[in-house]
């Protein structure tokens, strides 16, 4: 990141507290990832073929947008400490919450049916 003019360095904390959560996304991202997998591949008993592939098509789709606005997140939010401005909101957050519900409802639904 290239500093300009009317940047300065924040406190070092700050910058590896901001490192550790962009790794965290990194971290779900790959869990879900995971978690796709393993559900398509490994619990056939589970549900029928459709149903387990809806569930892992979402835990993957969720890890892929995780995954793809992690970093432009990163650099927003360093960006503006560098600048000394209020840290920018995250639309990402309510949608996470969304996903993971969907998820969650729908794998509750194929154990309770299975």
């Amino acid at each position: 990141m290239t500093e300009r003019p009317d940047e300065t360095d924040p406190d070092y904390r700050f910058t590896l507290a901001n490192e550790r959560t962009f790794l965290a996304w990194i971290r779900t991202s790959l869990g879900l990832v995971a978690g796709g997998v393993a559900v398509h591949q490994l619990v056939p008993g589970l549900a029928n073929e459709t149903a387990r592939t809806l569930l892992a098509t979402l835990c993957i789709a969720l890890a892929i947008l995780l995954a793809a606005a992690s970093y432009p997140r990163w650099w927003r939010v360093q960006r503006a400490m560098r600048r000394g401005e209020p840290l920018p909101r995250s639309p990402l957050l309510p949608v996470v919450s969304v996903v993971v519900l969907v998820i969650t409802l729908v794998a509750a639904i194929l154990v309770v049916a299975g």
